[in-house]
């Protein structure tokens, strides 16, 4: 019997070098911050619990998601209650966009630089820009299309126009960006995920557990792959791109996974729910807190 195509995705996760930080704000993000963005501690030690990852590495990213300025901490009794903090939402908000409704600037030629000097948020400054689109042709020059969103971390550095259409354009785009690396990883994740197509329109219903799981993989590794693109102008693109094909194939399952996933709002506080991809555990999430306001969609 072949593996079950969550099992796989989550043992390829498992495989990976350790990203429980980057899971769990992708965790708020999508499942947590639409709901009011608190959650308490024994929420996402049950949910990174499906994925096999031992407490003791959950409590170490969460504080070190704390002293990052990721999360704020709450202590209601005894319980530890956990939210993006100030500047932990302001980073996710400045990336919605840019992996949930995607487009390419309206360009005209031109393209926005970027001096950022030697202080002592550069690395910061980096990541940043990494995740807004820009690319860097040489130290401390960053570039984007023209009306890029700039990162408030960035806002006092020296910004210029310039202009680079046709031969010099391409130069510059194959100077500041590893589009061919992008791409590969596009394909990489629909490799990936597809499986999951005929599985969630199968016979058997799934479990709320395992769509939240699938559901939260799908959009950690989305995330991963489009924070990376810098949404160019097609004419700026090599042929056969393949960011809309992948985006429709995640918006497709995302919105399959959703009815179920989201059945988990309405369950008791701390109940359990067993997760056929959970190796071992037979754990799923508890609760997450109070009924959706509203709940966050990818579209095409």
């Amino acid at each position: 019997m072949s593996p079950h195509p969550l099992s796989r995705i989550v043992s390829r996760f498992k495989r990976e070098p350790s990203r429980t930080g980057s899971l769990i704000i992708t965790f708020y993000g999508d499942a947590i911050l639409p709901r009011g963005g608190s959650v308490w501690l024994g929420t996402l030690l049950q949910f990174l619990d499906m994925l096999g990852t031992d407490g003791g590495v959950v409590r170490t990213a969460v504080s070190r998601l704390a002293a990052d300025g990721w999360l704020d901490r709450d202590k209601v009794g005894r319980k530890s209650f956990y939210k993006l903090a100030k500047s932990g939402r302001e980073q996710f908000e400045a990336a919605v966009t840019h992996v949930y409704n995607p487009h390419a600037s309206d360009w005209a030629g031109r393209f926005e630089l970027l001096l950022i000097g030697n202080g002592a948020d550069r690395e910061a400054s980096r990541t940043a820009l990494a995740e807004a689109g820009f690319g860097s042709p040489m130290p401390g020059v960053w570039v984007a299309p023209s009306a890029a969103h700039l990162p408030p971390i960035v806002a006092g550095a020296i910004r210029l126009e310039v202009s680079a259409d046709g031969a010099m354009g391409q130069r510059l785009v194959q100077a500041s960006w590893s589009l061919e690396r992008t791409a590969e990883s596009y394909r990489e994740f629909m490799k990936t995920f597809a499986p999951l197509e005929n599985w969630i329109g199968g016979a058997d219903a799934i479990t709320p557990a395992d769509a939240m799981l699938a559901r939260v993989l799908l959009i950690h590794h989305y995330r991963r792959v489009i924070l990376r693109d810098p949404l160019l102008p097609s004419v700026l693109l090599p042929p056969a791109w393949p960011a809309l094909e992948a985006r429709a194939l995640c918006a497709r399952l995302y919105q399959a996974l959703l009815p179920a996933s989201e059945i988990l709002a309405g369950r008791p506080r701390g109940k359990r729910h067993r997760s056929v991809a959970a190796a071992g555990s037979g754990t799923g999430p508890a609760v997450f807190g109070r009924a959706a306001q509203h709940v966050t969609e990818i579209t095409c």
